[in-house]
This record gives structure tokens, C-alpha cells and sequence, in this order.
């Protein structure tokens, strides 16, 4: 089946497995031959991919010219990214939760413009976060969006713009004159937008979520996105972002067995006081492989778990408008996965070194990406935190944070 028929607009759907199955492998070897090329191109192979096949469409319903993807079938899709290139995949995560806040009613200003684009394979980027001393995950911005004689102009600095300078079109969170918050999409190549590729993170390095400059950039009325006002706090779109890197981390796991399992079979020699001459029959190697298995498949069930209870919410959104019990559901469920696989997941990136011997740690081996990439996703929303919230419950029956961010 071709590629065309498959992703026809309008009222499209997803690409048949064969077409999906391709796509990933594209993309899976030329994350392969990036690194054994040493590691510093970055995936724009991936990304053309990407377009070309509408992946960004993956969320968007089907008769507004998506692949109507189910949550389930959207998180299988991200894990099966994450184990092809990890890098690649996180590009997208905030383009996907831009796709559910399309949807989502009431309607945002512009929504079927932005759809359009969707449909099409464009990918909208965004950039929120900042250095600054607003408190992490809040809706203070340093950024702001002026009006001038010329019209509106966004001016400020953005950091962890993940994902931003490879797309189409940015969403950029600033405040008014008057304080409130507020969001425009603008083009990412407009005058006055530019990408400064200065990300020095210890693993996804080739993400692009290093600063994004504003620097007096046109805003038209019609690119407003959020004008000041809320509809609640958007606990599912938090989840998405959330559960959405561990279902990455899932992915890496995947890989990591794949990595540790060619170690094995790659071994022409083992250690004088092993029980087997050769490592594929050794039964400690086969033990250590067997449990990193068991770490990968159990972390891509609980995040397919959890996105069961977040599509709930998701629906909800998109039909009546938020739920708040269901989001609270879907808040816990992504927390609880985080929670859950971090430090066997870290640990099962550390012990593929067991398998491997010395050779294993050599540089041009690289596979201490994937320890690196796992703290890396990690590390956005410490666990301590969530731990402690998630205590809380259990003990207190506490309350959520009042935050879309947790």
C-alpha cells in the first residue's frame, strides 16, 4: 500500500503497520548511523520523516483530517519513536499537547486554522519555560507581548525550547502589559525569532531545547492563541507531557535490551572463572539480560496502563469540555508511572555494563547514552515531588497541586 493512499486528506487515518513499520526502521537506522558517525547530527532526516508522513497528525481526529489514533495507540506509537530515536520523539512532545488543546472544548481562537496545518504535517513547536526566578511550572512570564504602534511584538528570552527549531510554526507563552497570560502561534522562521542551539544537557542532546530569542517579533491579532483566560486547570494536557516522556523512557529501555543482547552475542571470549566458555550460554549474562527485559516490558505496561486512564479525560475534553475527576485520575496514573520506573530504569541502564565487559565502556561504544538520555527525561519534575504528593493522597487524601505543570 502506498504512503499516498494511506494518508490521503481529508477525513484521513492512520498509515497501514507495514507503512508505520518502514518509517520506524528509517528512522531507527539513521539514529544508528548518526551515532556511529559520532553522535553530533542531528535527526533532520527524522523530522523530514516526520512531515512527510504526518505523524504529527497521529492525535488528530480522523475527520478533521487526522490518523485518529486511540490514546493506547498514540502511546504505543511514542514508545515505539523513543526506541528508534529518542531525540526525535521528544522533538515532538509539545507539538502533541498543542494537537489535544485544538481539540479540546470550548474551541481555542483560530483552532480550525491551526488544525489545517496539523493535518498537513505541520508540527507546532512551543516555547514556555524560562531562567528566571518566576517559580518552575507557574503562568508568570518574564516574556512579554506588547503593543506598539506597529502592532503587537513578543520580546524575551525562552530556555528548554524543546523541539522548537525544528518546526513549523512556535507557541509562545508571554504576559500582557497588564500581567495575565497569554499564548500566540507565530511562524518559527518569522523576523526577530531565533534559534540559538546552545542545549548542553548530559543526554538528548540533539532535542534543541536550549534558548529561543524573541527579539520585537509581529504578532497579528488573528495569531492570539490564549488570551488571558482559563477554563480550569488543564490537568490532561499536564499528564500528556508528563506520561509522554516516560513512555520515551520506555522506548529507550526497549533499545537498551537490544543493545545488551548484541553485547552477548558479540562476545567471542569470556572470564577463566565463568561457569560457561561462551557468554551466550553463561547463566549469569542470560539472568542480567532476562531482568533488563523484564524492566523494559513492565515499563511499557504501566504507561499503557496509564494512558487508559488518560484517554478518559482526554475524550472528555474534546466532547464536553473538562472533567475534573477524570483529570485527576489521569494526573495520578501519569505521576504513579514516574514514580514507579525511574530507579529501575536507571538501574537497568547501569547494569548493561555486567553483560559487556571492559570493552563495553568504551566511548565509541556509546552506550552510556542511554543512562544519560533516561536521567535527562528524568529529571523534568524531580520525583521527590511527586512522591511526596502522591504520599499525601494515600495518607491525607490531599489535593492535587493546583497546577496544570505537576
Amino acid at each position: 500500500m502506498s504512503l499516498d493512499t494511506a494518508v490521503s486528506l481529508p477525513g484521513s487515518s492512520a498509515p497501514q503497520p507495514d507503512v508505520i513499520t518502514d518509517l520506524l526502521g528509517q528512522i531507527s537506522a539513521d539514529y544508528r548511523r548518526r551515532l556511529d558517525e559520532g553522535g553530533q547530527e542531528p535527526p533532520k532526516l527524522g523530522v523530514d520523516l516526520v512531515r512527510t508522513h504526518r505523524v504529527g497528525a497521529a492525535r488528530l481526529d480522523r475527520d478533521l483530517g487526522g490518523w485518529g489514533l486511540s490514546t493506547e495507540e498514540f502511546f504505543d506509537l511514542v514508545i515505539a519513536l523513543g526506541e528508534a530515536d529518542p531525540d526525535l520523539a521528544h522533538i515532538l512532545r509539545v507539538h502533541f499537547s498543542v494537537v489535544e488543546d485544538l481539540q479540546r472544548v470550548p474551541r481555542r481562537p483560530n483552532a480550525k486554522r491551526w488544525i489545517t496545518v496539523v493535518a498537513e504535517g505541520g508540527l507546532i513547536g512551543g516555547v514556555t519555560s524560562e531562567q528566571s526566578t518566576n517559580q518552575v511550572g507557574g503562568q508568570k512570564y518574564d516574556t512579554r507581548l506588547v503593543r506598539t504602534d506597529d502592532g503587537l511584538v513578543l520580546r524575551g528570552r525562552k530556555y528548554y525550547s524543546t523541539g522548537a527549531q525544528y518546526s513549523d510554526y512556535l507557541r509562545v507563552s508571554a504576559a500582557r502589559d497588564d500581567g495575565a497570560s497569554v499564548a500566540a502561534i507565530v511562524p518559527a522562521d518569522r523576523t526577530g525569532v531565533v534559534h540559538t542551539d546552545d542545549w548542553d544537557g548530559i543526554g538528548q542532546r540533539h532535542t534543541g531545547s536550549g534558548t529561543t530569542l524573541l527579539d520585537d517579533v509581529a504578532v497579528r491579532d488573528d495569531e492570539l492563541f490564549a488570551l488571558g483566560t482559563t477554563v480550569g486547570v488543564d490537568r490532561a494536557r499536564g499528564a500528556l507531557v508528563q506520561l509522554y516522556l516516560h513512555a520515551i523512557a520506555a522506548g529507550i529501555l526497549r533499545s537498551l535490551v537490544t543493545d545488551a543482547v548484541a553485547l552477548v552475542k558479540g562476545r567471542q571470549r569470556s572470564y577463566t572463572f565463568a561457569t560457561e566458555a561462551s557468554p551466550t550460554a553463561d547463566p549469569q549474562l542470560l539472568q542480567v539480560v532476562g531482568e533488563l527485559d523484564a524492566v523494559a516490558y513492565a515499563a511499557g505496561a504501566v504507561v499503557r496502563g496509564a494512558a487508559r486512564e488518560l484517554g478518559h479525560a482526554l475524550q472528555a475534553a474534546r466532547i464536553g469540555g473538562i472533567d475534573p475527576e477524570l483529570e485527576h485520575q489521569a494526573s495520578v496514573a501519569a505521576a504513579r508511572v514516574k514514580v514507579a520506573i525511574e530507579e529501575p530504569a536507571l538501574r537497568a541502564a547501569a547494569r548493561i555494563f555486567d553483560v559487556g565487559g571492559a570493552s563495553a565502556i568504551r566511548a565509541s561504544a556509546r552506550l552510556d547514552r542511554h543512562w544519560r538520555n533516561l536521567r535527562t527525561l528524568f529529571s523534568h519534575n524531580p520525583t521527590v515531588y511527586k512522591a511526596r504528593v502522591l504520599g499525601d493522597i494515600a495518607v491525607n487524601g490531599a489535593s492535587l497541586p493546583d497546577s496544570s505543570f505537576f
